[in-house]
């Protein structure tokens, strides 16, 4: 158990040298954990005593980026960007999402000038099926987007009027409004996250058929070529 301590640990140590905070505060936190098994496992007193000295230093590092993360969201400060690359995988909207998603959050709102296309409107559902599954207590959802062109409008209206029926099930409101003029992409959550992803939730790229794998699970699906940049604000603003 001491080599997936040591492996997860070094990452967060290279994830800190790299400033990526959040990301090597998870690192730390999950290597602690398996470092404080290995403790508990070992007779060795020695090794014990070896042990603990490392998890003090590794826990008094994670409380120190713990504290500045704090002051970077209470200062409006804190900023972090994920760089997808084309064609790479393993960027499905719970692993991009979940770390914002805690149990404080209510009410969602969703920016995204391109909730039109049928695939699109599928991603925006695999969203809401995010929220619903997810442990935040999501009750309303708000979708600002642009309507489709020509007949294909009233599919879109169509639609989304069934998620939103779907969505009431499980007690949560959609609240859908229409902008000739969006055009920025943007999701904040009652919790003072926001994700601004380039491309919105359409960077998936089409799966090569009905019976590939990356159809179903978005984990295994290619991306385009995209940034997100992750901001916290003290207030999220409201339409």
């Amino acid at each position: 158990m001491e080599d997936p301590a040591v492996l997860v640990l070094k990452r967060a140590v290279e994830l800190d040298s790299a400033s990526r905070f959040q990301e090597s505060l998870v690192c730390y936190q999950e290597g602690i954990d398996l470092l404080i098994r290995v403790l508990k496992a070992t007779n060795d007193q020695k090794k014990k005593a070896h042990y603990r000295d490392k998890i003090t230093s590794y826990m008094d590092r994670a409380e120190e980026i713990k504290k500045y993360i704090e002051k970077e969201k209470e200062d409006g400060k804190y900023h972090k960007q994920i760089k997808i690359e084309e064609n790479t995988k393993g960027f499905s909207y719970e692993k991009l999402f979940q770390e914002y998603l805690n149990e404080t959050v209510t009410e969602v709102w969703v920016e995204d000038p391109y909730i039109r296309q049928v695939h699109q409107l599928y991603n925006f559902l695999r969203f809401c099926e995010m929220l619903v599954k997810g442990r935040c207590k999501v009750k309303t959802i708000h979708l600002l987007t642009s309507h489709n062109e020509g007949n294909e409008q009233s599919q879109q209206m169509t639609i989304l009027e069934e998620i939103k029926q779907s969505l009431q099930d499980f007690g949560v409101t959609l609240d859908v409004s229409y902008s000739p003029s969006i055009h920025d992409r943007e999701i904040r959550f009652n919790n003072g996250w926001m994700i601004k992803i380039g491309r919105g939730l359409d960077y998936f790229k089409k799966p090569q058929g009905r019976f590939c794998l990356g159809y179903c699970d978005f984990d295994l699906r290619p991306c385009h070529e995209t940034t997100v940049d992750i901001f916290h604000t003290k207030h999220t603003k409201k339409t």
